[in-house]
């Protein structure tokens, strides 16, 4: 499973070096043993992790924007802990509002070293942090527009939030909050993983579009 690591993440632009596809690896031993106490994750099969949770992660990489990242709802830690890993320059910002996932996701920064990484135990719509994020990301999303109600405060001006989905949003970006727009839906092809996947792409109605 280690090549369909290592060319799945090549194929969506993340070039893996020997002590990151380790320390991957060692994410995911360590949620295997965290698993058996405390319910983190559904996916418990080394074949689906390394596509559901490592290389959907990658799948965020091309569009990363700017120094300060925030994953709303990382749970156990994805997509934040993945990209934080093979991106240190960027600092990450890994927010949920369980306490035993953060637990888990402030182990695993410590574990690996990764000092880019700090966890934030709050609600979304609660959070009022120091500076806005230029990428706000979530996978564990509900509809698009409720994402947006909830953390659209946390972009900073000319940002963007993703939201990871499978299958294509179409209603849902219809009814966006006033002062939000839609930027782009990217459909997004994770290798060995037979499932729709979309990147939906939101800005604010007053900034411009490059595409």
């Amino acid at each position: 499973m280690t090549d369909v690591l290592i060319s799945g993440a090549a194929q969506l632009g993340v070039q893996l070096s020997a002590t990151q596809l380790e320390q991957l690896l060692r994410l995911l031993d360590e949620l295997d043993i965290w698993n058996q106490q405390l319910n983190l994750t559904a996916i418990r099969d080394r074949p689906q992790q390394i596509t559901k949770h490592l290389l959907d992660s990658f799948s965020l990489q091309r569009w990363l924007r700017g120094e300060h990242i925030i994953d709303v709802g990382t749970g156990a830690g994805f997509p934040g802990l993945p990209l934080a890993l093979v991106n240190r320059e960027r600092h990450f910002t890994l927010l949920d509002g369980t306490g035993k996932k953060l637990k888990f996701v402030a182990h695993i920064a410590q574990l690996l070293g990764l000092s880019n990484v700090a966890t934030v135990h709050a609600r979304a719509e609660n959070y009022r942090p120091e500076m806005r994020f230029e990428t706000v990301v979530s996978r564990a999303v509900g509809p698009v527009n409720q994402f947006v109600q909830y953390a659209g405060h946390l972009c900073a001006g000319g940002g963007r939030l993703f939201a990871m989905k499978g299958r294509h949003p179409a209603a849902e970006v219809e009814r966006l909050p006033s002062g939000w727009k839609l930027a782009a839906i990217h459909p997004v092809v994770v290798p060995a993983l037979d499932e729709q996947r979309h990147i939906v792409e939101l800005c604010r109605s007053h900034d411009k579009v490059i595409t």
